[in-house]
C-alpha cells in the first residue's frame, strides 16, 4: 500500500490519499475522481490513472488530459515510480510513500542482533579489492549530486554493487511522529519479492543508532535452498547523518547455500561495509553542510569575522544582542526615473544594478563590515557586530569613501555600465541590536534600532545637501580626532532637524583626501567651516561671503546659499541655529 502526499506551489497540502494493490484509482478535478485535485486549475477533471504493481506504482495520462505530466522534470505519458518518488502536474508535486505497517516476511525476528562495532573491527573481507572499487566512487557520488533524490538514488545503486549479497537495499528515516519513512528503495531483480521494510527494524536501529540486525529465517545454509521468489529473511539497518536529517541504509536479503563461511558471518562483513560507508557519507555531508553554510556566509562576513567563527562556525557569535554599531546605508540616486526610461530592458538594468550592489557590498566586506539586508537598489552594512573593534566607525567611513571612489572611476569611463549611476551614503552611530536570523542551514542577518533609521534619513539629505556622504556628530569627531588627512577629510553642513524626528543633529559632509587634482583644497573647507559657523550663529551676510569661496562645481554651498538668499542674507528674529526640514526626503 502507497500514501499519495500533495503539494501545491511548494507547500505541504493536509491531504493523504491511499493507494492499495488491486484497487486502480483516478486522479483528477471532478468530484468522480478518487484523488480529488480540486485546487489546481491546470489538472483536469481526469486527468492520471494510478495502480500499484508489487513495489512500484504505474502511472498512465488519461487521453483527454490537458496539460502534460512531468517526472524528474521529463513529460511523459506513463511511468513506473517507487516510493520517494513523485510527479507533477501543473503547480501540484504528487508524492509517494510505501506504508510500512508490517515487519517482512511477516512476524517477530527469530534473532535481533545490535552490531558491536569491536567486532566489526576483526571481520575479513574475502572480496576487499571490489569493495574498494566501490567505495572510490562514493565522493564522487557525493560531490555530484545536486538534491536529495539524486544523492539516495546513486547511494542506494552503489549499496548494491558493493554488497553481492543484497537483494534490496533502501534509505530510510523517521517522521516527527516516529513513522518509518522510505526515501528510495530499489530491487536487485524486478521479479523478486517486494521490499516492505521492518518497522521494528528500522525503529530500534533509529532510536539505538547503532547496526542492529534481524533474521526472520533461522535455516542454515545446507537446509534450504532459496529462489529469487521467495521471501527476505535477514534485514540490518545502518544510520547515517545526512544533511536534512537522520537517515539509515536499510540493507536485505534471502540465505544462501555458501560452504566458505556462515551467513552470519557474511552479514557481519556487510554490515561492516555498510557502516564503512554510512561513516564516510556522514563526513562528507557534514563537510557539504559546512561549506554550504561558509559560502552563505561569505556575501555577508569579511574574512576576518569568518575566521573568528571557526571551521566549526560558533554560530552562537551570531545570536541577536544589544551593541553599539556603526550603519552605512547605500542607494543609487534617480533608479525609479531611470527604470521608468528603461522599461524596455529591465533585464539589462537589473544586470547594471546588481553589478552596482556587488561595489557596494564587496568594500563593506573589504573592510570588515557585515552585509544585511538589500533593499531594491540599496544595500545595508554595519560594523560592531559579531566582533567588537574602535576601528568601526572609522572602516565604515573607508567603505563609504571607497564607494565613492569605485563610482567615480565608472563615471569617467564612457564605456563602464555603471557610467551614468550616481550614489548617495549616509552613516551614523548608536545602539542597536543586530544579529542573525534563520536556520541552520541558511543564516541571515540583520541590526534593528534607531540608529539604522538614522542612517537612512541621512543618505535621502544627500540629495537636498548635494553631497554623496552625510554623517553624524560621533563620525565627524572620530574622523577629526582619528582618521589620517590621507584618508579622508570632513566637514560641517549645518544643523538639522529630519522630518518626523524628535532631537536635531549636526550633520557633516565625508570627503575624499586632498590630492593634487584636487579642486576642493584644505584651505576651500576651512573657509566652508568658517561660513557655517556664521550661518549657525545667524550672521547670514558673512556666511555668504566665505561659502561663495568655493569652487563653482562644489554644491554643498548650494542648499545654505538658498535659505539665506530667501531671507535677504539676514537670519529670521528667531533663529535657533536648526534646520527643520519640511518632509522626508525621497
Amino acid at each position: 500500500m502507497f500514501r499519495l502526499l500533495a503539494f501545491h506551489q511548494g507547500c505541504r497540502l493536509d491531504r493523504e490519499f491511499l493507494l492499495a494493490a488491486g484497487v486502480p484509482s483516478t486522479l483528477g478535478r471532478g468530484s468522480e475522481s478518487q484523488i480529488c485535485a480540486d485546487w489546481d486549475s491546470r489538472v483536469s477533471r481526469r486527468h492520471v490513472e494510478l495502480s500499484v504493481e508489487g513495489a512500484v506504482v504505474v502511472l498512465r495520462r488519461a487521453p483527454e488530459a490537458a496539460n502534460p505530466l512531468y517526472v524528474d522534470g521529463e513529460e511523459v505519458s506513463s511511468a513506473r515510480l517507487h516510493s520517494g518518488q513523485s510527479f507533477v502536474i501543473g503547480e501540484s508535486r504528487f508524492e509517494l510513500q510505501l506504508i510500512t505497517q508490517s515487519d517482512s516476511p511477516g512476524s517477530q525476528p527469530v534473532q535481533q542482533l545490535a552490531i558491536d562495532r569491536q567486532l566489526l573491527q576483526r571481520i575479513r573481507y574475502d572480496d576487499a579489492n571490489k569493495r574498494i572499487d566501490v567505495l572510490t566512487s562514493l565522493p564522487a557520488v557525493i560531490r555530484e549530486s545536486g538534491v536529495e533524490r539524486d544523492l539516495h538514488v546513486r547511494l542506494v545503486s552503489l549499496l548494491l554493487a558493493g554488497i553481492q549479497n543484497a537483494d534490496g537495499v533502501a534509505i530510510v528515516g523517521l517522521t516527527p511522529d516516529d513513522r518509518p519513512r522510505v526515501f528510495h528503495q530499489e530491487l536487485r531483480f524486478e521479479t523478486g519479492p517486494v521490499l516492505r521494510p521492518s518497522v521494528r527494524l528500522i525503529s530500534s536501529a533509529m532510536s539505538q543508532q547503532s547496526n542492529v540486525l534481524h533474521i526472520w529465517d533461522d535455516h542454515t545454509a545446507g537446509q534450504q535452498q532459496f529462489t529469487q521468489v521467495a521471501g527476505f529473511n535477514w534485514a540490518f539497518c545502518t544510520p547515517f547523518s545526512d544533511i536534512n536529517g537522520e537517515r539509515a541504509f536499510y540493507v536485505t536479503g534471502r540465505s544462501v547455500n555458501d560452504s566458505s563461511q556462515s551467513n552470519e558471518q557474511r552479514l557481519h562483513a556487510d554490515i561492516k561495509f555498510t557502516e564503512f560507508i554510512a561513516e564516510i557519507v556522514g563526513s562528507l555531508q557534514r563537510e557539504r553542510q559546512l561549506e554550504r553554510q561558509q559560502s552563505g556566509l561569505r556575501q555577508f562576513f569579511s574574512p576576518p569575522v569568518l575566521e573568528a567563527l571557526g571551521r566549526d562556525l560558533d554560530t552562537s557569535l551570531l545570536e541577536p544582542r544589544e551593541c553599539d554599531v556603526t550603519v552605512l546605508f547605500c542607494d543609487l540616486r534617480g533608479f525609479s526615473h531611470r527604470a521608468e526610461e528603461e522599461s524596455e530592458n529591465l533585464t539589462g538594468l537589473l544586470e547594471r544594478v546588481s553589478l552596482a550592489l556587488e561595489v557596494m557590498t564587496s568594500q563593506i566586506l573589504r573592510f570588515g563590515g557585515v552585509t544585511g539586508d538589500f533593499q531594491g537598489d540599496a544595500a545595508l552594512g554595519f560594523w560592531g557586530w559579531p566582533l567588537e573593534s574602535e576601528e568601526s566607525p572609522l572602516n565604515a567611513c573607508r567603505a563609504a569613501l571607497a564607494i565613492r571612489s569605485e563610482f567615480a572611476k565608472a563615471q569617467a569611463d564612457p564605456n563602464h555600465p555603471l557610467k551614468d549611476f550616481e550614489t548617495s551614503i549616509g552613516i551614523a552611530h548608536g545602539r542597536a541590536v543586530a544579529g542573525k536570523i534563520g536556520t541552520r542551514e541558511q543564516v541571515k542577518v540583520t541590526v534593528f534600532g534607531p540608529v539604522v533609521n538614522l542612517a537612512s534619513r541621512l543618505e535621502s539629505m544627500t540629495r537636498e545637501l548635494h553631497v554623496s556622504v552625510l554623517i553624524d556628530e560621533y563620525l565627524h569627531q572620530q574622523i577629526r580626532d582619528r582618521m589620517s588627512p590621507d584618508e579622508g577629510r570632513v566637514r560641517r553642513l549645518l544643523r538639522v532637524l529630519p522630518y518626523g524626528m524628535d532631537r536635531s543633529l549636526v550633520v557633516s559632509e565625508l570627503v575624499p583626501p586632498e590630492l593634487p587634482s584636487s579642486s576642493l583644497t584644505n584651505h576651500h573647507l576651512a573657509d566652508f567651516e568658517r561660513g557655517v559657523e556664521c550661518f549657525l550663529e545667524g550672521r547670514w551676510a558673512d556666511a555668504w561671503k566665505y561659502l561663495h569661496r568655493m569652487p563653482a562645481e562644489d554644491r554643498a554651498q548650494d542648499y545654505l546659499a538658498m535659505l539665506i538668499t530667501q531671507h535677504d542674507r539676514k537670519a529670521p528674529p528667531d533663529w535657533d541655529g536648526i534646520v527643520r526640514m519640511k518632509k522626508k526626503s525621497s
